[in-house]
């Protein structure tokens, strides 16, 4: 089939601008879109008048017949042929002759295009949200099975006060639910419809927007024609709520690669997750969490690559468009494989609760508590802050804890003391004095164990319904 714009030319394209400008090795992604999109126009087109009743059921036929005959995988893809749009035209004008020449009437590949992203990612969006609630689950049954377990807290790397490990394990529960609260925010700025904008003005054709629409699930219809073939926000906000997505993955599997170290030993990641040495027998390596924690980076540079194709181009479509699909597939398939191994990892996962205790109990992280005992004896807060670094500074010195001091030298540093201050030190004490909204007491971190539950039941049925709705 010669070109559908060759008529304006008087020399075939060379064959190296050919290879350079086809986009069918990467957009040959979208066909199952492509030809939902075609069906849905040309049934618009027949309802309009705009064809005849026959040649729609022709079109519509040999559209089911290509689409067959890629998912079984004999369509063969031709560079020569540009891109998945015009592919597909080719093999459904063998199929059916000149009449499948008819369905691009009303429509320009700048809107088609635009089409087949919509289509696609709404899909992976929703896709998204449910794996996102699979890890959340994973997560929240590792805090009901650890509500006794306390961890030291961390600031600056550095131990800082005793926590529920529950608590620790919740704090990502959160972060990942404002992860899907804006992947479900973004499906309505997804969900609009551009098909019917043409190249970029319109058509001339008496086509229904809205009938497409609604064929296709969209709740909107783009206002303007300019705005909906150039418009790839969609994406931009897809690509940065991924990379939000990943720095929080990334962020767990640094604390997973640190807790399964030797020098920590607060859990033990399971072997189907974890790789050995070629050369050290002993080794055992976190390198899924490390791996996710390197494709980071990728998921960055393709938000910024966007960002940099789209940051000066003049209305409407311009080819630097072709670009925003590659980054857009490996986004997709990059968290997909994380998402896939994230959650089993994390049910999976072994807690040595007693390392974790020994931890707490060797090291400072319950100073505060003595701080705030002082306070609430009437001492100012600031002098008792005084007082209990020289009380630590002294246990340095004598190599050893705050419980393993007797009530006379703890009467080296203030009077007040009494005997009553072993009690306020111990750490599920430390742990439950935190009883707080948003606290690690135990209630309290049981009390937002429920409220998660709840909110993932939420989840889940916003996933039912849209998966079925983006379908």
């Amino acid at each position: 089939m010669s070109k559908l714009w060759g008529g304006r030319f008087t020399k075939k394209t060379d064959q190296l601008v050919e290879e350079y400008t086809a986009s069918i090795l990467f957009d040959k992604e979208l066909a199952e879109e492509d030809i939902q999109g075609s069906l849905a126009h040309v049934t618009m087109l027949g309802k309009q008048g705009v064809l005849p009743a026959d040649d729609v059921e022709k079109i519509k036929d040999g559209l089911l017949k290509v689409q067959g005959m890629i998912r079984r995988g004999e369509l063969e893809f031709n560079v020569g042929d540009e891109d998945i749009h015009m592919n597909i035209e080719k093999a459904l004008i063998d199929e059916v002759g000149p009449v499948g020449g008819k369905l691009h009437t009303g429509r320009s590949r700048n809107d088609q295009v635009a089409l087949d992203m919509h289509l696609w990612l709404r899909k992976r969006v929703v896709e998204f949200v449910g794996m996102l609630s699979k890890l959340q689950e994973a997560l929240l049954e590792q805090a009901k099975q650890n509500l006794d377990t306390i961890i030291p807290g961390y600031t600056h790397l550095q131990r800082a006060q005793p926590i529920l490990f529950a608590h620790h394990m919740m704090a990502y529960v959160s972060m990942f639910q404002r992860d899907i609260e804006r992947l479900k925010d973004s499906y309505s700025r997804i969900n609009v419809l551009p098909l019917g904008a043409g190249a970029l003005a319109g058509t001339t054709f008496p086509i229904d927007r809205h009938f497409v629409a609604e064929q296709l699930g969209f709740d909107a219809v783009y206002e303007n024609s300019l705005d909906a073939v150039s418009d790839r926000d969609f994406i931009l906000e897809f690509l940065s709520n991924a990379s939000i997505i990943m720095m929080h993955l990334s962020r767990l599997c640094e604390e997973f690669v640190l807790w399964s170290s030797t020098e920590f030993h607060f859990i033990e990641l399971d072997d189907a997750f974890c790789t050995g040495s070629s050369i050290m027998p002993q080794k055992k390596n976190p390198d899924v969490a490390e791996l996710v924690r390197g494709k980071t980076g990728r998921v960055y540079g393709n938000l910024f690559g966007l960002l940099t194709v789209l940051k000066s181009l003049p209305l409407a479509y311009n080819k630097d468009m072709q670009e925003d699909k590659e980054g857009m597939f490996d986004t997709v398939r990059t968290l997909q494989g994380a998402l896939q191994l994230f959650a089993p990892m994390v049910a999976t996962m072994k807690v040595n609760k007693d390392r974790m205790r020994q931890a707490v109990n060797q090291d400072f992280s319950n100073a505060t508590d003595i701080a705030d005992y002082l306070v609430n004896k009437g001492l100012p807060f600031r002098q008792a802050h005084e007082v209990i670094g020289k009380t630590v500074l002294y246990c340095i010195q004598q190599q050893k804890f705050l419980l393993d001091l007797k009530l006379e030298e703890y009467h080296q540093f203030s009077t007040l003391f009494e005997s009553d201050i072993y009690e306020v030190l111990q750490p599920e004490r430390v742990v439950n004095a935190r009883n707080v909204y948003g606290g690690t007491a135990t209630n309290q971190v049981s009390g937002a164990i429920e409220r998660a539950g709840k909110v993932l039941e939420s989840t889940n049925a916003w996933f039912e319904e849209f998966y079925n709705k983006s379908r």
